[in-house]
């Protein structure tokens, strides 16, 4: 698994990575960055949206900006389109990686652009690479022709001379853009430690409310480990089928043309992260690649870009399910939404393309009906309209965003559950199994991120399926908890005659 990659901070440095496509970008970008990131294939255009990250050059934090491969084409191809974003990333650096193959040498598309990036008024670092070895080094040599000072040869592959670059790469920089150095504090030694005292966990320990516990259940919660993090920056990830709109979806919130968009199908191929900034404050915007039936994934590129989908939206808190109104709920929109459950994520259905939908109150009507039947256990999730090419309805998504993360980050207090735990046995009490009625006593939530609620009793871990989903349901309609996973644990108590011996 690839690790997440922090968001460029406000204020910072750009350096943006650029050149010709397959002479190494994205594997440069990787080795700064320091993680592998951003999808790196051997053979030219895997790049199409540009990719943003921090590096960390000499104790200095730097913004750097992969981007695809700058080649002449028709403004409206996909080509030209690529072309037009690299062109905006090279109109806001302050540094550019103007990057070639040694290998290849010097080619009529590396002059072209280079007269081109001698135009543009910013600061560029000729970077010579795959320039292993001594004859990599004497090829390195022939970029002196272009004109844009002496090349540093590097191998971004094999780490070759990236400790200079990023030498090269501060010092281009102007010194006052740059962060201050974080001082190293002296590192003192730790007394050896001392045996570990052994702690009683208690449920006053992890649900604030001692008067509610019955003391029989004290020595349970040793068992109980709650998730604790601390508040930050709201992460979405959007996903959804190929060609459903999430990068025009991703456009439109940030009102600029940040991703590739177009009517070909596949056009985002990585998971690219942008902060977005309203007046509530900022959250964590996640494009990603669209995801198709596992059956018809064959291409190595491809595989990796479904990986890094399902990645996001595994570090996502909040997954917006992006869909074609015009083609309806279909069954791979609906495994896409199983897999969100399945990772405990809470949920909003986007339905994108409504200004196309004929029939709307009927449109409406059916994927309800649909969500009712085929995603029972998502019930309530939150539907919302818009049109990604008009951008009615837009505004209306990050509310519904910001309400399913408030649900799913949601406590209900251990004493007002249990009442409503004595109200649901006293409706419906727990069945006959094995000729034994099962005793549930006790409930407490003990956990958030999805809401997880464990169950007390004896011989409860036989609760059958249809009378747990009697009480997740239960537990939705009467504390709110719509459109977000529900996990319902269960403990039988311990019988304290059962290892005695007559």
């Amino acid at each position: 698994m690839r690790p997440e990659a922090p968001l460029p901070a406000s204020g910072l440095p750009t350096v943006v990575i650029a050149g010709r496509p397959n002479v190494g970008k994205s594997t440069l970008y990787n080795r700064l960055t320091g993680r592998r990131n951003a999808l790196v294939a051997d053979f030219p255009g895997v790049t199409r949206d540009r990719k943003e990250g921090e590096a960390l050059m000499r104790g200095r934090t730097i913004r750097l900006i992969d981007t695809a491969g700058l080649e002449e084409a028709a403004p409206d191809s996909l080509f030209g389109r690529m072309q037009n974003s690299s062109a905006l990333a090279v109109q806001q650096a302050d540094l550019i990686l103007f990057c070639i193959d040694a290998r290849a040498g010097i080619t009529p598309a590396d002059q072209h652009f280079a007269t081109w990036l001698r135009r543009q008024n910013r600061k560029v670092l000729l970077v010579a690479n795959k320039a292993e070895g001594r004859a990599g080094a004497a090829s390195a040599m022939e970029a002196f022709s272009l004109g844009l000072g002496t090349p540093i040869g590097i191998s971004a592959e094999h780490g070759e001379g990236i400790s200079d670059l990023m030498t090269e790469i501060v010092d281009a920089l102007p010194q006052g853009m740059l962060p201050p150095v974080a001082e190293e504090k002296p590192v003192k030694k730790k007394a050896k430690p001392k045996a570990p005292v052994e702690e009683t966990v208690s449920f006053a320990t992890l649900t604030g409310e001692a008067d509610e516990i019955p003391e029989e259940f004290e020595e349970e919660a040793v068992f109980i480990e709650d998730e604790t993090e601390e508040p930050g920056v709201l992460k979405i990830a959007f996903v959804g089928r190929p060609n459903a709109g999430k990068s025009t979806l991703m456009n439109r919130l940030l009102g600029e043309e940040r991703m590739i968009t177009g009517p070909e199908p596949g056009l985002t191929r990585d998971s690219i992260a942008v902060l977005l900034r309203d007046e509530h404050g900022e959250v964590q915007i996640v494009d990603t690649a669209g995801l198709r039936k596992k059956a018809r994934v064959e291409e190595h590129l491809e595989k990796m870009s479904t990986s890094a989908t399902i990645e996001a939206l595994k570090r996502a808190e909040v997954v917006v399910l992006v869909i074609d109104a015009t083609l309806g709920l279909h069954e791979q929109d609906l495994q896409i939404a199983r897999l969100i459950e399945r990772e405990g994520r809470a949920c909003v259905l986007a339905l994108n393309k409504w200004d196309a939908v004929e029939d709307r109150t009927a449109t409406r009507q059916a994927i309800y009906d649909r969500l009712q039947t085929s995603l029972a256990q998502m019930k309530g999730i939150e539907v919302v309209s818009f049109s990604g090419k008009t951008g009615a309805g837009v505004q209306k998504l990050l509310p519904a965003v910001r309400h399913a993360a408030e649900i799913w980050n949601s406590r209900v207090p251990t004493g007002e559950l249990n009442r409503w735990f004595d109200m649901m046995l006293e409706r419906h009490a727990p069945p006959l199994v094995q000729g034994r009625r099962l005793k549930l006593r006790y409930i407490t939530q003990v956990k958030s991120r999805p809401p997880t609620f464990l169950v007390f009793g004896t011989r409860a871990e036989q609760l059958p399926d249809d009378y747990k989903r009697y009480l997740v349901n239960g537990l939705r309609e009467t504390f709110g908890l719509t459109g977000v996973p529900i996990r319902l644990q269960l403990r039988g108590t311990k019988n304290p005659y059962a290892d005695e011996r007559d």
